[in-house]
């Protein structure tokens, strides 16, 4: 058996390692929490970096295209569209003998021919089967009703409307 001072030497040293075991604890603890916040700082860091990188690159942006350019490019596209629609009014107004008629007289002289040829087919016998209807596409129906006998200026004129449907 062990003697009375081997056994109390045995105790200092088992006090000694239990010290050094909490001691090393303690350490790796330190180092642990130390590595999480070098983690942390590395996020941190990049992140940062990262936002300088956005906002560098949004300010170069920002520089190379200014409200003055913009609003100047947007005036120059409004411009260039009004200038288009007057272009396109140009073009459709009008020229040569067309644009000598006036609408009113044509208007009345329409009515004229219908009132005739309204009176044309009141007068005529009821036996006389009604001609076969113009076909007009879809959506260009005419305004007044057609007469059921026409003239040669009426047919001469449905046959321009179907021209100029197509």
């Amino acid at each position: 058996m062990l003697s009375y001072a081997a056994a109390i030497q045995c105790l200092k040293r088992k006090r000694l390692y239990e010290q050094q075991i909490e001691q090393l604890g303690n350490f790796q603890l330190r180092i642990h929490d130390q590595m999480i916040m070098l983690e942390g700082a590395k996020a941190t860091t990049e992140t940062v970096d990262a936002l300088r990188t956005g906002a560098a690159a949004m300010k170069a942006m920002q520089k190379a295209t200014n409200i003055d350019d913009v609003d100047k490019t947007m005036d120059e596209i409004n411009e260039q569209t009004e200038n288009m629609k007057q272009i396109q009014e140009a073009l459709s107004t009008p020229i040569g003998a067309a644009a000598d008629f006036d609408e009113d007289e044509l208007e009345a002289e329409l009515e004229e021919l219908e009132g005739a040829e309204l009176e044309e087919q009141l007068l005529q016998p009821a036996t006389t089967a009604p001609a076969a209807p113009v076909q007009v596409p879809a959506g260009r129906q005419p305004a007044r009703p057609i007469p059921q006998k026409r003239t040669a200026e009426e047919d001469e004129l449905a046959a321009l409307q179907a021209e100029m449907a197509l």
